[in-house]
């Protein structure tokens, strides 16, 4: 069977791990059957009872690695900590807060072919949604995406979803430099930049249940400003054009 990796940044979630559960072991029921399943929990130096919580839930599961940073060091940092340690030929990438349902997890695996590398959620494509998100988080959000897409003319509607799977070459040939949340926009547009075909899969954006969103507001709008101003560099320049394979459709579920 083709082997599936999983990983699963978590800092400060001791108030929803139980919910991660309920929804997630369903979910590695159904793709054990299917495929050969590792799951990589990143603990990113939590300061409650995340790691703890973690082991005694998801730690006597085959294939579970459960892997803990002695401090913080961000969501981009944690996301290379998983990629280090998967062995997949396929690694998806999920929100340990459940923002975007896991069960859709099989649906966007099968979307991965021969000419599809990278599958994203994508709450603001056309057929995709939001759930009582927070309005400067949408603000946010589609004011970079209208960004990102003028300046790479790729016709992708979300640019910073965490919830994706991609081939394991994309982890291998594509680098990000940013520890924090703008590494989800960097790999992507990086990805398309390298010419890999991405698909968005049009989800519904839930607010968090449980526990506090991790995002430190001003810094991350900080990191897209001066990563736009990069990307409109590289365009000045010539390096960055408009081709074909950054133009990629829209996935229409």
């Amino acid at each position: 069977m083709m082997k599936l990796s999983l990983v699963i940044p978590c800092y400060n979630e001791e108030e929803g791990i139980d919910n991660l559960a309920r929804r997630l072991n369903p979910v590695l029921d159904q793709l054990e059957k299917e495929y050969s399943l590792e799951v990589i929990f990143i603990d990113d130096g939590s300061k409650d009872n995340t790691y703890s919580l973690l082991t005694s839930i998801f730690g006597k599961r085959k294939g579970v690695k459960i892997i803990q940073h002695s401090v913080n060091q961000n969501l981009g940092a944690a996301m290379r900590t998983g990629f280090q340690n998967s062995t997949g030929e396929v690694i998806v990438t999920m929100d340990s807060d459940c923002t975007y349902g896991p069960e859709n997890i099989p649906a966007m695996v099968k979307l991965l072919d021969s000419e599809v590398s990278l599958v994203t959620a994508s709450p603001y494509h056309p057929l995709g949604g939001i759930n009582n998100v927070p309005r400067y988080r949408i603000f946010l959000s589609k004011s970079t995406t209208q960004l990102y897409r003028t300046l790479t003319g790729a016709n992708i509607y979300t640019f910073t979803a965490l919830f994706r799977a991609q081939k394991k070459e994309v982890i291998q040939n594509v680098t990000f430099k940013s520890d924090n949340f703008l590494a989800t926009a960097e790999m992507l547009i990086y990805a398309l930049m390298k010419g890999y075909k991405v698909k968005e899969f049009p989800l519904v954006l839930n607010v968090r249940e449980f526990g506090e969103s991790k995002m430190k507001l001003f810094s991350v709008i900080w990191s897209h400003f001066k990563f736009v101003t990069a990307l409109a560099g590289l365009r000045l320049t010539g390096k960055l054009k408009k081709t074909s394979p950054l133009a990629t459709p829209a996935h229409e579920k």
